[in-house]
Formats: C-alpha cells, structure tokens, sequence
C-alpha cells in the first residue's frame, strides 16, 4: 500500500499578510508554539513534540492556522509533519514584530 501525501502550500515571503499573522499569533497555543520554536530557532520539532494541554485534531488545527498565515513551514518526514519558524521571512516583511510579540508574551 503506498500512501501518497497531499502537498503543504505556505505563503510566499510577499504574500505574508499582517492581519493573518497577528490572528494566528492571537491564540495563547499557537504563541506557545511559536515561543518553542523561536528559542530552538532552526531545530524542526514535530508537531507531537510540543507538550500542549489540547486534543490532537486541535493542534493540528492550530500548526494550519500557523502555516497559512505564514509564520511556520511545514515539512513532511515519513508520517510527520517537521515545524520551523519563519523567522527571516516574518523579519523581512514586519520588521521587529515578532520579536516584539514574544517579549510582551514572555512579560509577566
């Protein structure tokens, strides 16, 4: 039986969209996310691998809204999906608004 995978699409650099970004950075799980993967900026981390108090089919909900919006890049490895922040992009088209979000998320 061989199991064929439906391509990942992701938004180009230019086509990242600010009120998309901010949406998906809105939830505190998708931050939460997004947090771990900017303190191990360039190590792909599964979507398992994230200790993440919801059901699977919601986290799997919440690395979509990540990746259409631009902020993370999926990538298939076997029957996983590999996560990376997209960091250089989401500096090139908003400069420092990332950066800014994690210290305020990171304030107490």
């Amino acid at each position: 039986m061989t199991v064929v995978q439906t391509p990942i699409s992701h938004p180009t650099r230019a086509e990242l969209d600010l009120a998309a970004v901010l949406h998906a950075l809105s939830d505190p799980v998708r931050l939460r996310i997004v947090a771990c993967l900017a303190t191990q900026e360039g190590e792909p981390r599964t979507c398992g691998s994230f200790d993440l108090p919801v059901t699977k089919s919601t986290c799997t909900h919440h690395f979509k809204v990540l990746r259409e919006a631009g902020v993370i890049e999926q990538r298939p490895q076997g029957t996983a999906r590999l996560n990376v922040l997209r960091r250089d992009d989401l500096e090139a088209r908003f400069p420092g608004v990332l950066d800014t979000i994690l210290r305020a998320a990171a304030t107490p």
